[in-house]
């Protein structure tokens, strides 16, 4: 079994919407790609939520930390 990955730096457009991450391993994923990955438990503390418009998006795990919510992240 593969070991999980965690996401380091992510990338957002002019809006401030993340639409790429990378993993700690350098490669880089389309949030898309991500939100896959996440349901496949591919990468680790993180989880894909449901907006009231239906659009699904990734978030950190909750926990009392807030530096590794992915909006608070180095971007790249």
């Amino acid at each position: 079994m593969q070991d999980k990955i965690k996401i380091i730096k992510v990338k957002k457009n002019t809006h401030g919407d993340i639409t790429d991450v990378m993993l700690e391993n350098g490669n880089v994923f389309s949030i898309d790609d991500a939100i896959s990955m996440a349901k496949h438990g591919i990468i680790e503390g993180v989880n894909v939520g449901r907006a009231k418009n239906g659009r699904e998006f990734l978030r950190s795990n909750p926990n009392s930390l807030t530096n590794d919510n992915l909006d608070n992240m180095p971007t790249f």
